[in-house]
């Protein structure tokens, strides 16, 4: 269909638009009850959108990668949360037993050169004698992340680093919450010769129990002095074999997500640079990660989810990875612009590290990390909220030279937005971040409608509905962004990609609220904001279609429609946002498409919606709030559809070719329907 047939069509439905508005005069109808919607999916209509339009962006906040996403079970490992200095706090890891059976102290004498402290244990009581140890033994143990998931038949490896001057036999367990109950034990014998030196020991663990909120123990019943350190316990069955929890990995898998943009946020800056994400510190064996304080969400993490691991991540996933880089800049302090090249050559020396050749300085570490191939690094951010701060241009201009001569094909994204005015400086693509209310939220449908089509791309890398209308993960939140995403995708020309935030957050550690994946040591839910992404997973790489909406409730509303392929078969998505308190006839119209040409045998209708606006899912009522899929018979290039008050609706038609045999199937399924 061309232009000239596409108005014509418009301009029918706005006539009936006002005959229906007479007409609800008339009768005494509501007028806002009725809408009208034409697609053009006539073939050459419309636009491709980004590969990259809508993907993830994490944050090591809220406990999302520590006892998160990546699956390692203990907590302050090496014994360095405390701080380098001894005697130190070796929290969460306590004893086993009292003062008068063991003694449990901090020194220097690991063997890893960054990160010295090691734990002491002193034995005092034996088998037998005036000092008995008690029935199991004394010791330390780790409860985890607020619990170690323990399920029967399940295999756990645990590492961990030893050293002893004298013999010793000591038993490595997976235990109840309270201890009272081993689900899976070994013993380990070792000779003062073999271990008056460090050494790595390693033993697989199969629970013949299950306890949500388990503890690894080392124990011994004998009297001696033992030093441990870097005590690591993982589950076998990590997603895809790279050390990540594998449900939590799931559901960002069904996301499809085509980017992801780490390591965050304020976590990258830090609110001071000595405690900002250094790349360096968190690559090759974990051991030997110093790991840091992240003093910006205010917990400790040993870093084993670093860059290598994000990278990994974004490779497993099939998605771009964004690489957030600080240019020197933290919440707090600044390095100045005449003395900001080292960290300018830190961000060359990690784009090496992901894309060098096996045989370059930093790739080879990636190659012996098991990565010989590169990854596909091509997208940068340069700082974190940064714009506007003093050092921020000059730093920015620096490294954006730098980096686009010695790595032209690699995207630089600026801190500043120009959505509202010319940047002035150069820049792919600028940050855009919204944290709103829902009202605000919804009303930013139309925000770039108005933007400059030449210029730097949009990254809207951070979006969500906050406050009192998103409570810990609310419909209307949900809702709200929805109609954003679907003013995001309608300006796919300019918007590139786009992505919520956080993404995470352990029930045990809400340090921000809301995010679209909740967890503990064993459960997990996606609030209704994850499920209303499911409804752009086909978004990025579909032919945007020009669409037109008309009638009394539209401001209510706000539409889009797709094509795209899923193998040998074409799709047509046309989704709604119904942000009002009534219920809308809409009418659409597809134009453009042949008459019998879509297979309403398999189209179908999603609705999202919740009786309570500020419904939520929680761990007891997962999928209290989540679309609801069915059979839409009447699909095709002329539909009513009533859309629910508050509500999204997705009509998924699927197209066929007009042959005489699939009219016939056509022809007898509708028969059989009648009968």
């Amino acid at each position: 269909m061309d232009s000239r047939q596409f108005r014509l069509s418009v301009l029918r439905f706005s006539l009936l638009g006002i005959f229906a508005i007479y007409h609800g005069f008339v009768v005494g109808e509501d007028v806002n009850q009725t809408s009208y919607l034409v697609v053009n999916a006539s073939d050459g209509s419309g636009w491709r959108a980004p590969d990259t339009l809508f993907g993830l962006f994490f944050e090591e906040i809220n406990h999302a990668g520590a006892g998160g996403l990546w699956a390692e079970l203990v907590s302050n490992r090496g014994f360095e949360a405390g701080g380098p200095n001894t005697p130190s706090n070796i929290d969460p890891w306590s004893i086993i037993g009292d003062e008068s059976s063991i003694i449990v102290s901090t020194d220097r004498s690991s063997c890893f050169d960054r990160n010295k402290i090691a734990l002491k244990m002193e034995v005092l009581c034996s088998p037998d004698g005036s000092n008995t140890c008690p029935t199991g033994g004394v010791g330390i143990y780790n409860p985890g992340y607020w619990g170690m998931n323990i399920e029967q038949g399940k295999t756990y490896k645990v590492v961990l680093h030893v050293k002893s001057l004298e013999s010793f036999e000591f038993f490595v367990s997976l235990a109840s919450s309270d201890g009272s109950s081993i689900l899976a034990n070994t013993n380990i014998v070792g000779a003062a010769s073999d271990f008056s030196n460090w050494r790595k020991v390693e033993v697989l663990l199969e629970a013949k129990g299950t306890d949500h909120n388990g503890r690894l123990q080392l124990t011994r019943t004998s009297k001696g002095v033992m030093w441990f350190d870097q005590v690591s316990a993982i589950p076998t069955d990590t997603y895809k074999g790279h050390g990540f929890r594998n449900e939590l990995t799931e559901m960002l898998a069904s996301l499809k997500p085509r980017f992801i943009r780490f390591p965050g946020g304020c976590f990258v800056e830090g609110e001071w640079l000595r405690n900002a994400f250094r790349w360096k510190e968190t690559i090759g064996p974990w051991e030997e990660r110093p790991g840091h304080f992240g003093d910006v969400w205010k917990y400790w993490t040993d870093d084993g989810l670093g860059y290598f691991e994000f990278l990994q991540l974004a490779e497993d996933l099939g998605a771009s990875p964004v690489w957030v880089f600080n240019n020197g800049i933290s919440h707090n302090d600044q390095v100045a612009t005449s003395t900001v090249l080292p960290f300018l050559q830190e961000l060359l020396d990690s784009i090496e590290f992901a894309r060098g050749d096996a045989n370059s300085t930093w790739g080879s570490v990636r190659a012996a990390m098991g990565h010989p191939k590169p990854f596909d690094l091509k997208y940068v951010a340069l700082g974190n909220e940064d714009c506007g701060k003093k050092n921020y241009r000059g730093n920015y201009l620096k490294f954006y030279y730098v980096l686009k001569t010695a790595h032209p094909d690699i995207k630089i994204i600026s801190n500043c937005d120009g959505s509202y005015r010319q940047l002035d400086h150069p820049a792919h693509l600028y940050d855009f971040h919204v944290y709103t209310s829902a009202s605000n939220m919804f009303s930013m449908s139309h925000k770039f409608d108005g933007t400059p089509r030449s210029g730097p791309k949009v990254f809207v890398s951070e979006y969500a509905v906050t406050g009192k209308d998103a409570g810990t993960g609310s419909f209307l939140a949900a809702l709200a962004e929805a109609g954003f995403l679907i003013g995001l995708e309608r300006n796919s020309d300019v918007i590139e990609m786009a992505s919520y935030a956080p993404l995470f957050v352990n029930a045990n550690d809400r340090r921000w609220n809301p995010d679209a994946i909740v967890f503990d040591s064993w459960r997990h839910y996606g609030t209704p904001s994850y499920w209303m992404q499911q409804f752009f997973r086909e978004s990025s790489g579909a032919t945007v279609l020009n669409i037109n909406l008309k009638g009394n409730s539209s401001t209510s509303l706000v539409a889009s429609a797709i094509t795209w392929k899923d193998g040998d078969n074409n799709y047509l998505r046309i989704k709604i946002v119904n942000f009002g308190s009534n219920s809308v006839s809409l009418k659409i119209s597809v134009e453009g498409l042949a008459p019998n040409s879509v297979d309403f045998t398999q189209s179908k209708k999603t609705v999202f919606t919740s009786k309570e606006l500020m419904g939520e899912n929680s761990f007891e009522e997962p999928n209290k709030v989540v679309p609801v899929e069915s059979l839409f018979r009447e699909a095709g290039t002329d539909m009513d559809v009533l859309l629910a008050p508050h509500s999204l609706t997705s009509l998924d038609l699927l197209r066929q070719s007009n042959t005489p045999e699939i009219m016939n199937i056509v022809e007898d399924w509708m028969y059989a329907s009648s009968v």
